[in-house]
């Protein structure tokens, strides 16, 4: 997410657990959802718009004191996906998105059991993967439940294609790899879908729809809709008769304790917060954290987090200097780690950031905004013709790497690091004292942004660019200050995390 000089030296105070172990202990900080209340965006005129996500979004991206739950957070939304876009056009998507995240704030360090259920009932998923509403088959018509949040549940969210191992490797039956489910394994679990709407809390929907508090109210029931019958997927059968609530229940919870769920999931986590091509062993280590806490709790995503993080192939620099280790810095944490290195404000609390979807104009990526189910990139994405597909490796970050997008960033950094983005302003005082002398400069700004990882002939470089620049007036030496924050944020060693 990005540090400041400040929490960089109070992880070296704590030492990684330690500050792990603060960061989680922290309260998750004012929520999405009063952030909109607050901007008057409840009033009926703003119902079937999006006004005052982006700036809700951004505002604990960029600037919440709880970095590494923000960091959760945002792999979270990459994993279950639910775009805003396509959360019930007409009906508070702003709320119903920042509900979401709320959703994910909330869970980030809690039980993925617990998060699944809450994800499965938020009028967001509902919306996005268009179960909300869903009624049960017609016999009459030969309508059939809708299966899509079925299928991502399996295929996305919790079990994935394939059989696998601990390690996260496919298992094999004769040299090919063994599906997880089937169509009807789609069409059982989706009878379990069925009859889950909006919470309107008794009243009609004319009036529940006045105010936007039933997208975020868990979906209920509406009993005339719901499938009653027996339901069979993956070798679990729900009885007829069953309750709704209970079949969820009983449905949830067979897809929880499925084998697959740690590796698959911790894999993906990996990913996000690590590094693109995690060895089997960091898997399987992971995923046995998944499975047993070390108290006999499933699913403990706190203690997931702080072995992921704490892992030998984390914090080992030999493993770091390997040339399979590491990720593509994703657009939205570049732009974070600026803002983040050089604490950020919206002076106004506008946080007037925006969408920054357009590859040619901003990030090609922006949160809450990915263009379907499958994120704004998938994690097994290999870019053709490279040599990391050479190496048989993965890099699911360049999916959104092309040229628009690459001077696009540069673009919109620029306009971000020399204070033309709104009100958004950086503190750079501490640049400021430093700015006549080339080396001290980048060698601040290469500590806070890029982890000292620049490598000497990128150093030399800079410096000797920024040597050329004249000094001892303000405005040169913030000349100077922008220049070297563009030459590292375009770097390599900063765009490629290691």
């Amino acid at each position: 997410m990005g540090a400041d000089k400040a929490q960089l030296q109070q992880v070296v105070a704590l030492g990684f657990a330690g500050w792990i172990d603060d960061q989680m202990a922290q309260p998750a900080s004012s929520n999405r959802w009063d952030h909109l209340i607050a901007g008057g965006f409840d009033a009926i005129a703003f119902k079937t718009n999006q006004a005052g996500f982006d700036a809700a979004a951004w505002s604990k991206l960029l600037a919440s004191p709880d970095t590494l739950r923000q960091r959760m957070v945002l792999a979270l939304s990459e994993i279950f996906v639910a775009a805003i876009d396509g959360m019930s056009a007409g009906h508070w998507q702003q709320f119903a998105a920042s509900a979401y995240l709320d959703i994910l704030d909330e869970h980030a360090f809690g039980n993925y059991r617990a998060l699944l259920q809450a994800i499965t009932l938020s009028p967001a998923m509902g919306g996005f993967l268009t179960y909300r509403g869903n009624a049960k088959a017609n016999l009459t018509s030969g309508a059939l439940p809708d299966e899509n949040y079925a299928r991502e549940l399996m295929q996305l969210f919790t079990i994935g294609l394939v059989e696998l191992d601990r390690d996260g490797t496919p298992q094999l039956n004769a040299g090919r790899a063994i599906e997880t489910y089937d169509q009807n394994d789609i069409t059982g679990l989706a009878r379990v879908f069925t009859g889950w709407d909006f919470d309107y809390a008794g009243a009609s929907a004319a009036v529940g729809g006045v105010t936007p508090d039933y997208v975020r109210r868990p979906m209920t029931q509406v009993a005339s809709r719901y499938e009653s019958g027996a339901k069979s997927f993956l070798d679990t059968t729900i009885p007829a008769g069953t309750s709704a609530t209970q079949s969820l229940t009983l449905a949830l919870d067979a897809l929880f304790t499925h084998a697959n769920v740690a590796p698959f999931f911790c894999r993906q986590l990996i990913q996000r917060l690590v590094t693109s091509n995690p060895s089997p062993a960091y898997v399987r280590r992971i995923a046995m954290v998944f499975e047993d806490d070390g108290f006999g709790v499933r699913g403990n995503l706190a203690a997931v987090v702080r072995a992921l993080l704490l892992d030998v192939e984390a914090r080992d620099d030999t493993v770091g200097a390997g040339t399979s280790f590491g990720k593509l810095r994703e657009p939205i944490l570049r732009f974070t780690a600026w803002a983040r290195a050089f604490s950020a404000t919206s002076p106004g609390g506008t946080w007037p950031v925006g969408d920054t979807s357009d590859p040619a104009r901003a990030l090609g990526q922006s949160p809450l905004r990915a263009p379907s189910v499958f994120n704004f990139f998938q994690p097994g994405y290999v870019p053709t013709n490279t040599a990391i597909a050479d190496a048989s490796l993965v890099a699911p970050e360049f999916q959104i790497a092309n040229e628009s997008s690459v001077i696009g960033y540069l673009n919109f950094m620029q306009r971000a690091v020399a204070g033309r983005l709104g009100d958004i302003t950086p503190d750079y005082s501490a640049l400021h004292a430093i700015a006549d002398d080339a080396q001290a400069l980048f060698d601040e700004i290469n500590l806070v942004l890029a982890a000292n990882q620049l490598e000497p002939a990128s150093a030399a470089a800079i410096v000797g660019a920024l040597q050329t620049m004249p000094t001892g007036t303000e405005a040169r030496r913030l000349a100077r200050i922008h220049a070297a924050l563009m030459l590292v944020l375009a770097s390599p060693e900063f765009i490629v995390q290691k």
